[in-house]
């Protein structure tokens, strides 16, 4: 299930890097604002996706408070998904051995 959550992370992660690296520069520097909106609403279904995700799926994985806490503040940041992704593997790993 972490691996789904991954994906997820993954998703929000390049929906952000779309909104502020394409779609906001052609609104700003450009005059082309039509990309905003529908990127926009992208990135906001993976951001709410990504913490329904962390409600359901990672409850019962051994993740700490600080491991839930790193793990949404990775989402408010660009980059952060990413960041977070090798520490979200080990967890995977740890669970599927546990599991296993």
């Amino acid at each position: 299930m972490i691996r789904l959550f991954r994906f997820i992370g993954l998703v929000e992660g390049i929906t952000t890097l779309a909104l502020f690296l394409v779609a906001m520069p052609l609104k700003y520097w450009f005059g082309m604002p039509e990309l905003v909106r529908p990127v926009g609403m992208i990135h906001g279904l993976a951001f709410i996706a990504y913490i329904l995700a962390m409600v359901f799926i990672l409850p019962g994985r051994g993740f700490s408070g600080k491991d839930w806490m790193r793990t949404t503040i990775a989402s408010f940041f660009p980059f952060g998904t990413f960041l977070n992704d090798p520490f979200l593997k080990r967890k995977q790993l740890a669970d599927e051995a546990r599991i296993a």
